[in-house]
């Protein structure tokens, strides 16, 4: 009777010891690996190093200068003697336009200029007569003048004689207007004759500096408007990259800096390169700033428009405090870095300074040897327990 009594008694003492292993077990997993556990974090500490930051941008290979080639004025394409990457030399004729009836206007100008340089010959030769006519009257004046004084003629004849001078005078005044405006018929008629060979010369399209043709963008018959482009053309060597640069990573960027230059046909052959302009206004919409990276000296061949990557190296600075650049977060407005103290995280303001691809210059909020958080298995936040691993 006793040994069947002990007999549940030994069976719930087992079961509940086996209840307390399995909450212990539990309650175990929950603070080790549940949602009480610590979390884990890779942590590193600040050291002071030397950095050699560079900036990265992408854009495309784009002419310096390029130059639109195109007529005047409204008028059809006669030739084109150039085609697309034929190079050319300043004043080079590239094409022409047809110049319609122009050739018979400027031989028509040019008759009435040889017919106004005539009557100007004849006014001028009018003048001429009527001068040696005004002299010949002022001295008849002056000898019946003398006639008179002498009281051979009467004063009639005196006053006759003197008509006959004012006449001539007037003669004399009016071939004189006469060759002026023949003067100046012979300056317009002189002048319509340049504008027309000017118009003329117009009609051929020569190039404006020595280099290459870009684009054809007309054929023989194609009827272009005034200043429509004809050809394009470009210098080969005053090709850039215009490059994009992040706005957050172009402190200290300047002209002169060396860079590279990668193209995305020679991905193995990076390019030496400088910056020749930084633009005063950057993109407002992705945030980023405009750089254009002359190449030093440009190769062989380029081809404009093709994709390139640029690394322009900006000063360095030696023995300054540095973080990796994944410790850096963002806290309430702040950037700052988690310190892990005593198994918890605590925000730590920071005033980050040079920045290279790995590492942040810490100017203000650590010190050397400062422990804090780099890489996190959650989202940190003050006072999160954690463990940490190096």
């Amino acid at each position: 009777m006793r040994l069947a009594a002990l007999v549940p008694g030994k069976r719930a003492l087992l079961y509940g010891v086996g209840v307390l292993a399995f909450v212990a077990a539990f309650a175990w997993l929950l603070a080790t690996r549940g949602p009480f556990a610590p979390v884990i974090v890779e942590t590193a500490a600040a050291t002071r190093t030397d950095l050699a930051p560079s900036v990265t941008g992408i854009g495309t290979v784009a002419a310096r200068e390029d130059y639109a080639v195109g007529p005047i004025q409204a008028g059809r394409v006669l030739r084109v003697l150039v085609d697309q990457g034929d190079r050319v030399s300043a004043g080079q004729l590239l094409a022409e336009m047809d110049p319609v009836d122009l050739d018979q206007r400027a031989q028509a100008a040019a008759s009435a200029a040889a017919r106004a340089r005539q009557t100007a010959e004849a006014a001028q030769a009018q003048v001429t007569e009527a001068a040696s006519r005004a002299a010949l009257a002022r001295a008849n004046v002056a000898r019946y003048e003398a006639l008179l004084q002498q009281n051979f003629i009467a004063r009639e004849m005196v006053e006759s004689r003197r008509h006959e001078a004012a006449a001539a005078e007037a003669a004399l005044a009016g071939a004189r207007a006469s060759a002026v405006a023949a003067a100046r018929d012979v300056a317009r008629a002189d002048s319509e004759q340049q504008a027309l060979g000017r118009s003329r010369d117009s009609l051929k399209l020569l190039s404006p500096v020595d280099g290459v043709v870009i684009s054809r963008e007309v054929e023989p018959g194609t009827t272009l408007v005034a200043g429509q482009a004809a050809l394009r053309l470009a210098d080969p060597a005053r090709l850039w990259v215009r490059a994009r640069v992040d706005q957050a990573r172009a402190q200290g960027l300047a002209v002169g800096q060396a860079a590279e230059i990668v193209l995305r046909s020679r991905p193995g052959a990076p390019l030496p390169g400088k910056v020749a302009r930084i633009e005063l206004e950057s993109d407002t919409v992705t945030e980023e700033r405009i750089v254009n990276v002359a190449f030093d000296p440009a190769p062989a061949e380029l081809y404009l428009g093709e994709l390139a990557e640029v690394r322009i190296q900006l000063p360095g600075a030696r023995d300054v405090l540095a973080v990796p650049r994944a410790a850096l977060v963002q806290h309430q407005g702040q950037t700052g870095v988690w310190r892990v103290a005593e198994g918890r995280t605590r925000f730590q303001p920071v005033q980050p300074g040079l920045q290279t691809d790995d590492h942040v210059a810490i100017t203000q909020g650590l010190a050397a040897g400062d422990t804090f958080a780099v890489y996190s298995a959650k989202q940190l936040d003050e006072n999160v327990r954690v463990r940490a691993t190096r």
